[in-house]
């Protein structure tokens, strides 16, 4: 059975426990305040962020700014483990642009400081209330995933898939640049009232 930790209690955080326990994994939370994290569900193990880690798939989910902070907070650099981040790295100040360097991505930078982990871009382009309910309009929502390891995103796809939705394989590490742009242009949208929150881009097979 797959084991998931996720890093990270909000909105994203805790629709993706929810998936992964759907999928048959045993699902461990982690947050600065481990009573958020047992919030998230009865079935989750809740901990302090900091605490070992017990998932194969890790998921941070949490804000660009603290991507550093938690992989400091691990020396072992999550070796060996799937790390997926989902972060949209963007100016919320402005709401104009994203905050790394051109051409680059928030994965990459992840990617540069935990070598020995096996990192992925996924969830970013999609906003929490698609994910709890699964669908967006009437078509199953889709995670699109970009990473270098295929053996990585197959195991994420496969925690996706088993939670109800569907997983769709965006490219190598590189594309990761392209799905902070998609999910850059989500947000300016439900920001502009272009769009709703509980919205988003559907793929059809």
């Amino acid at each position: 059975m797959t084991s998931v930790t996720i890093i990270g209690a909000g909105n994203i955080g805790s629709a993706v426990a929810r998936i992964a326990l759907k999928a048959g994994a045993a699902v461990q939370v982690l947050t600065r305040d481990p009573a958020k994290a047992a919030a998230v569900d009865p079935a989750v193990t809740p901990g302090t962020v900091g605490d070992p880690v017990t998932g194969d798939v890790v998921v941070l989910a949490l804000p660009y700014p603290a991507l550093a902070e938690v992989a400091a907070q691990y020396p072992d650099g999550f070796a060996g483990k799937v790390v997926a981040e989902t972060t949209n790295p963007v100016d919320f100040g402005t709401f104009d642009s994203l905050v790394v360097p051109a051409g680059s991505s928030a994965t990459a930078e992840l990617a540069a400081l935990l070598p020995d982990a096996r990192v992925l871009k996924a969830f970013n382009t999609t906003f929490a209330a698609t994910l709890a309910s699964g669908t967006v309009g009437a078509v199953p929502t889709t995670v699109l995933l970009a990473g270098d390891d295929a053996d990585a995103k197959a195991a994420l796809a496969g925690v996706v898939e088993g939670g109800g939705l569907r997983a769709v394989d965006a490219g190598s590490l590189k594309r990761a640049h392209e799905l902070e742009a998609l999910g850059f242009l989500q947000l300016t949208l439900a920001a502009g009232e272009k769009t709703q929150w509980t919205t988003g881009f559907a793929l059809e097979r």
